[in-house]
């Protein structure tokens, strides 16, 4: 029975049993957690001169990013949402791309401002859908995924040694990315606590 507080109780059938954590979309979360100290190591070990480091550092970045998409997509169709994977992979997600920017912004390649606005939407958006949480999960939008693109993209070509137009194009796709992450932040915003539509009579 599902209760709806703006209408009649609906009837349903009995609840699936709750997957097990022990799956293979969260294995893949807690490596992408445990990839992260190793980009980072890999980064900044050499203050980001090492030419073999930062393309090393580059390939992790991608293959993490990639168990991102994996893990959701396997999750999302054998049936393995668990508890932990709605905690655990915004979390992994975040801690990933938080790296990556805060990293390239020490290293002088990446204007703080740019790291600190993305880093305040992405950690308060994330925040705030465990608080409405309750009220039901917002899909991920056209502009979200796009913002996710754009951020993977700009950070790769950052993160790689090349210079030139490479560099360059990373750079302005993180602007535009920075655009598209404040864009979709407030949409986010206001579907989450905007006025609630009226119930069908």
């Amino acid at each position: 029975m599902i209760h709806d507080p703006d209408g009649p109780d609906i009837a349903t059938a009995p609840e699936a049993p709750q997957a097990s954590p022990w799956n293979l979309p969260n294995a893949l979360t807690v490596l992408r957690m445990l990839m992260v100290p190793l980009f980072v190591w890999l980064l900044m070990r050499e203050s980001g001169e090492d030419v073999s480091d930062r393309w090393w550092a580059a390939l992790v970045f991608v293959v993490a990013t990639a168990t991102d998409w994996v893990d959701g997509h396997l999750a999302r169709r054998n049936g393995l949402i668990t508890a932990f994977g709605k905690l655990m992979d915004p979390i992994a997600d975040k801690a990933l791309m938080g790296s990556a920017l805060i990293c390239l912004s020490l290293l002088g390649e990446l204007p703080w401002w740019v790291t600190v606005v993305i880093l305040v939407r992405e950690i308060g958006i994330t925040l705030m859908r465990f608080v409405v949480i309750r009220r039901g999960v917002i899909p991920a939008s056209r502009g979200g995924k796009l913002k996710t693109a754009l951020q993977a993209v700009g950070l790769t070509l950052m993160l790689t040694p090349l210079d030139g137009v490479v560099g360059t194009a990373g750079l302005w796709i993180m602007y535009a990315a920075l655009v598209v992450t404040v864009v979709t932040g407030v949409d986010y915003l206001r579907q989450a606590f905007g006025p609630r539509p009226a119930p069908a009579r």
